[in-house]
């Protein structure tokens, strides 16, 4: 596919906690599986060669975009959303292609569906458009581009949390830009079935709850409470540090267990 059509005020709005690093990624991560018609590659060095990606910085930006707006399967990383206009474009190109061995189209002009009633392309020979982040009611249901259907990450609630249980740690501040913006990665990626959370959650109720569990597990079953002695001090976490891509996945997997 060589064209769709973006709606600006949608992906603002969807994706505001972006830095630009993030935007940049996502914008050239969309492109490319609509123009490939086929999932984004799971061997992460190949994507970072296609887009030019070197810095540390990038290849965070990288890891964060797939994870919160993409999910994976065997083929590669992919939006669900895209995969069905794609496949709402193929059969409107084979559809085409049919009629055109039939001697040509039915009319002059015909209805091109876009995923919406009642939508059509006058210009016969234009190819099909798609409408990104309006509702297609067609083959599944499906969440909005950037992923804006799962609940909104609760971020004072979540750092009462963090007091009730580790009040010894470093308490933040303020929680604005990256720390929010990891935040709301790992409350979307936790929310997500998986081995470790296997019901995953889609209220903001079931997620308190679980992120409840999750720092009474930090506080009482591992290491991290009590931090690790480092050249005669005593390290030990942040919020910060917990939400970390790399960090939280370590926890998970529980190397940090006592």
């Amino acid at each position: 596919m060589h064209y769709y059509k973006f709606n600006i005020a949608d992906y603002r709005k969807d994706t505001s906690h972006l830095s630009t690093i993030e935007h940049g990624v996502y914008r050239q991560l969309i492109d490319w599986q609509y123009l490939d018609e086929k999932p984004i590659p799971l061997e992460t060095q190949v994507v970072s060669r296609r887009l030019r990606l070197g810095s540390v910085d990038e290849q965070q930006a990288l890891e964060n975009v797939l994870l919160e707006f993409f999910e994976k399967s065997d083929d590669g990383y992919f939006q669900k959303r895209i995969r069905v206009e794609i496949l709402d474009y193929q059969e409107n190109s084979e559809k085409n292609r049919r009629n055109g061995k039939l001697g040509g189209r039915p009319s002059k002009t015909h209805s091109v569906s876009s995923g919406l009633p009642n939508e059509t392309q006058s210009k016969g020979n234009q190819e099909p458009i798609t409408n990104n982040h309006k509702p297609i009611k067609d083959k599944e249901a499906i969440a909005s581009l950037s992923g804006s259907t799962f609940p909104p990450c609760p971020h004072q609630e979540l750092l009462k949390l963090w007091a009730k249980h580790l009040p010894h740690l470093t308490q933040p501040r303020s929680w604005e830009g990256q720390r929010q913006t990891s935040m709301r990665q790992r409350w979307v990626q936790a929310g997500k079935p998986s081995s470790y959370s296997p019901d995953g959650y889609n209220t903001v109720d079931k997620g308190i709850e679980w992120w409840d569990s999750f720092f009474r597990y930090i506080a009482h079953e591992t290491k991290l409470s009590t931090g690790f002695v480092m050249n005669d001090r005593t390290w030990l976490p942040d919020l910060e540090w917990v939400v970390n891509a790399a960090n939280f996945q370590k926890i998970i997997d529980g190397k940090y267990n006592k």
